[in-house]
């Protein structure tokens, strides 16, 4: 049996925090807002896990109101829901995700976002990919206000 979910997350970037993104922290001018690490693809990728499961979202399990969980690391959420899935007899058979930025780059940090969700994930490297698109300077990813991720996740049972 399979099951498919799909992600999205959107966060604003913002002066005086690290960026975070697909488990690894990217040296950039500005880091992504919110009451966690704020790492949009994982929380792309959380929302997808849960989501092929029909278990709730993301805000049910670490709901931004709760002071206990503010600067949650997104890995540490991440091993939370894949542990939820797994109660289920669910095992992650691949995810596909895409980060929407126009900077920093994704390429040059692909190899180890790819590397570290597999890690988390407990899958092979082979069954994550990640890729970079821009907004081609439309809307606010595209005035490097934001940055927003996509996933699809598949789970077997």
């Amino acid at each position: 049996m399979f099951r498919i979910g799909i992600g999205y997350d959107i966060h604003r970037l913002t002066k005086g925090r690290p960026l975070w993104l697909g488990g690894i922290q990217i040296p950039f001018e500005k880091g992504l807002e919110g009451h966690s690490d704020a790492d949009a693809l994982l929380h792309a990728i959380i929302d997808a896990l849960l989501g092929a499961a029909a278990l709730p979202d993301i805000g049910h399990y670490f709901p931004p109101s709760d002071p206990s969980i503010k600067d949650i690391a997104s890995a540490t959420m991440l091993a939370r829901a894949l542990k939820e899935v797994r109660l289920l007899g669910y095992n992650v058979a691949n995810v596909d995700s895409v980060v929407i930025a126009e900077a920093p780059k994704i390429a040059p940090h692909r190899d180890a976002m790819r590397k570290t969700i597999a890690r988390l994930l407990g899958i092979p490297v082979s069954d994550v990919h990640v890729k970079g698109k821009t907004n081609e300077g439309l809307d606010s990813i595209g005035q490097g206000l934001a940055i927003a991720a996509q996933a699809v996740v598949l789970l077997s049972q």
